[in-house]
Parts: C-alpha cells; structure tokens; sequence
C-alpha cells in the first residue's frame, strides 16, 4: 500500500514496511490508546524489501517502540474537522488535531507499544508486540526505538483526558467461563483475562453508553464475544465460533 498527501503542494508517497496481525479483527473493542490492554497480542511481518533482519538490529536492546500505521479502515470515509471525543462522552467537540480521532486528513496513527520477540520464521521477519491497540491488517510505514529521557514529558498537560479511564468490573457466565476454558486449551490464547480487560473499559461509541441490556458482539481471532452492560458492571454471556475462521 502507498500513501499521497498533500502539503504545501507537494506530494508525498510513503511505503508500507510491514502489515499487523493482531487479535482485534474489527474497530469495536479496539482500546483508545495502546498499552490499557496488555493482554492483547500482535505482530508486525515486515514486507520486501524490509523483511531481514538486519534493519532490526539493535532494536532488541529497547523495551518499547513508536509504530507509525496507517488507519486503513478510515480512509474511504474521509476526514472531520471536529470530533466528538469518547472521553467527553460524545457530547462535546473538540478540533480534530486536539484529538487521536482516526478521520484525519492524513490518516496517520501513532503508538508506544512494549516490544516483544524479533525472529524469523519461514523466511519471514516479525516482531511481536505486547498490548498493541492495532486492528488486524494495518499497515504500517515507519518503527522508531522509545527513548524515556528524550520522550517522557515530566510536566505535560493531558487536556480534556488528565486521568486514565475508569474500568468497571467484568463478570462472565457460567457458559462464558466454559467456553473461554475450552477456547485456551486449544488454542493456548488467555482469552478470558483479554475479554476482562477490553470491556472493563467500555468499548462502546458513547450513544450507547446510557443504554443496558443490550447484547454486544465483539470479535477476536475466530471468536465473537457475546456481551451485555448492566448498571454497575459488564457481564460475559457466552463465545461463538465465527463462520469464517481467521488466525494469525
């Protein structure tokens, strides 16, 4: 995949270095920035010219890493001057460039994701990655070493979102319990901790915030996650096979 943008009335094409496999088959659930899940799991294939290994070296000796991606399931929809920020509760808008919004003019994303293994394996590069907040399929056009002397902004303002999220607790039906333990011992996945940890943070657009009771489906892998939200916590109600399976 390539990339025009135009600036200044100059054009500029970047390349696709690697593609994400990611557990997040869909938007929904993805959380709003990386690292609140760390159960969830991803990796980065780089793509030829840059699948060897030695573009990577050194990287190893760094716990985290800046992915820069593209949001590839955005693009078709264009870009939005003002954006209803979830943590404002949708109500209140807010510039697009005061926010991570997907719709932007260049549909450029940007996230510190801890690094795991850097290996080959059939003649292909990856790197794993712990607690990614990346759909499956992204591209993803530059890596870049985490420096916490250089990066880390001891006295920065966060604006409209100074705290973390606040989580609710996650209950899961027997039936859930049962199928998370039966989905694990096949496939060797924490699912149940990653299910847990996504809707503790209410994945749901803001509209439907005030709204309970109302069965939510949410895929990951080849699993889709049969959800409800109740008026002081979230609970599991059970896992469905989806009819077309897609692994990593």
């Amino acid at each position: 995949m390539s990339l025009s943008a135009q600036t200044n009335h100059q054009a500029f094409q970047l390349t696709s270095i690697g593609i994400v496999h990611s557990c997040y088959q869909q938007k929904f659930g993805i959380p709003r920035q990386p690292g609140l899940v760390t159960e969830a799991t991803a990796r980065i294939e780089l793509l030829p010219p840059f699948n060897r290994l030695d573009v990577l070296d050194g990287l190893e000796d760094f716990s985290h890493i800046w992915v820069h991606f593209i949001f590839h399931a955005c693009i078709q929809d264009g870009w939005k001057a003002k954006i209803r920020p979830p943590r404002l509760g949708g109500k209140t808008k807010m510039g697009v460039f005061a926010t991570r919004a997907t719709h932007r003019p260049n549909p450029i994303g940007l996230s510190v994701i801890k690094l795991g293994k850097i290996y080959q394996e059939d003649k292909k590069v990856f790197i794993d990655l712990h607690g990614a907040d990346l759909l499956d399929g992204t591209p993803v056009i530059d890596i870049k070493p985490y420096l916490p002397y250089a990066d880390i902004v001891d006295d920065a303002k966060g604006g409209f979102a100074p705290l973390s999220t606040v989580t609710r607790p996650v209950l899961f039906s027997k039936q859930a319990e049962s199928d998370c333990e039966s989905y694990t011992l096949a496939t060797g996945r924490n699912i149940r901790d990653l299910i847990e940890q996504i809707v503790s943070q209410d994945p749901r657009p803001a509209y439907l915030v005030e709204k309970t009771n109302r069965e939510h489906g949410m895929q990951l892998w080849d699993i889709n996650i049969k959800w409800q939200a109740k008026t002081d916590h979230f609970e599991i109600l059970r896992l469905e096979p989806l009819s077309n399976i897609k692994q990593d």
